[in-house]
């Protein structure tokens, strides 16, 4: 589908200089007209039964998932104090990179309880959502309704949720220094992925910015509502118990024991939330709209669908289906590739796929997409890294 694609000769113009950035890669940008389907024909295109929830199928995953995380502790507990040290030093990364990516798995299958698509059931939903994210150190019903205003507002500049990019004018004044040089761009990236969801938790970083101070273990932060508030305990108290469990275990087998066989693992959980977050909603093909242009369908569709190989099955397709997730978000995982496909030949080039390795592709965005600036068209906001 060619409606919306129609761009003027400046445009042509940042087009070649978005390809030249990228290496020489064509980057076509995302057409921003209104889009000449509507999300009803989105949705009839799909098979019925994708938007079927099935408990039994739903909790398949999440016995495989931990039946693996189980298999995987049992080898770090037994098995690798066994090896000779020499062998014990590659053994424990390999248990950290496998058990985290499976935790990842775990946390998508949470956040999926967190749109209500683990089954027809919202009690169960949530109840299984937050034994989930707990375990994980992740306060559920504040994500949760945190999350779901992200998906009401993706794209919006005044209210989107997560990732929120700056224009040129708002940056901070060491902002070139930072992402002009190799060595501070890498910094960033480091310092991105093992602080980025902690500080997102504790003080919104990346967030939305809110007229007064926000966290989302506050109950009466500016995050929430009234009805939201009770909630917000809940999660409050989940991660507590957690945490009194792990200190537990630290003062039954020391410090050190839960740092290797939890500890590390979900720092790589948390690298991997932040990083498909990032990638999915950051690259120069994805508009971003002010309130005079910003709709719905507009705003999810400003999402990108990635290649991550095997990870994409170990993460539940959370990273190449998030296009069909930001439409359907009530949709089972096990039913978006199906839907995928399927919707493909109607958003035509409003669907954006893009096959990158995830290491470039990272250092692609951290160099290239710095902050936001209008396009010739009032109302749109395109990425830029020119100082």
């Amino acid at each position: 589908m060619g409606a919306g694609g129609r761009m003027t000769e400046k445009e042509r113009e940042k087009q070649e200089l978005l390809s030249r950035a990228s290496g020489g890669a064509a980057v076509q940008r995302s057409p921003t007209d209104k889009p000449p389907f509507t999300l009803g024909q989105i949705k009839k295109a799909i098979p019925p039964h994708c938007f079927e929830r099935s408990v039994i199928k739903s909790f398949s995953y999440v016995v495989q998932d931990l039946v693996i995380v189980a298999a995987l502790l049992y080898v770090a507990l037994v098995w690798i104090p066994t090896l000779p040290s020499a062998l014990q030093l590659g053994a424990w990364p390999l248990y950290w990179i496998a058990q985290g990516c499976v935790m990842t798995g775990v946390w998508v299958i949470a956040h999926e309880c967190g749109h209500h698509a683990f089954s027809d059931y919202s009690l169960l939903d949530d109840i299984v959502g937050l034994v989930l994210h707990s375990w994980l150190l992740v306060p559920y019903f504040s994500w949760k309704y945190s999350h779901r205003r992200h998906h009401s507002n993706t794209g919006s500049l005044e209210r989107d949720e997560v990732f929120v990019p700056k224009q040129k004018e708002a940056l901070a004044w060491y902002t070139p220094y930072i992402y002009n040089n190799p060595i501070g761009r890498l910094v960033h990236i480091v310092v991105q992925l093992t602080l980025g969801w902690p500080l997102y938790l504790a003080m919104n970083a990346s967030g939305r910015p809110y007229p007064r101070f926000a966290c989302h273990f506050d109950p009466y932060g500016p995050i929430y509502n009234d009805r939201e508030r009770a909630q917000i305990f809940v999660s409050d108290v989940g991660m507590v118990a957690v945490s009194l469990a792990l200190l537990k275990l630290a003062s039954s087998f020391g410090f050190w024991w839960v740092v290797r066989v939890y500890g590390v693992p979900l720092l790589i959980v948390n690298a991997w939330l932040v990083l498909i977050t990032y990638l999915q909603h950051t690259h120069p093909a994805l508009p971003h709209y002010d309130s005079t242009e910003w709709d719905w369908l507009r705003g999810a569709l400003a999402t990108m669908d990635r290649d991550y190989g095997i990870l994409n099955r170990v993460f539940h397709n959370i990273t190449d289906t998030h296009v069909a997730h930001h439409l359907f978000s009530t949709m089972p995982h096990y039913h978006a590739m199906e839907a995928t496909k399927a919707i493909r030949p109607i958003l035509g080039e409003y669907y954006q796929f893009d096959p990158t390795p995830v290491a470039k592709a990272t250092w692609r965005e951290a160099k290239e997409c710095i902050y936001v600036e209008p396009a010739d068209r009032k109302g749109v906001f395109w990425y830029s890294n020119k100082f």
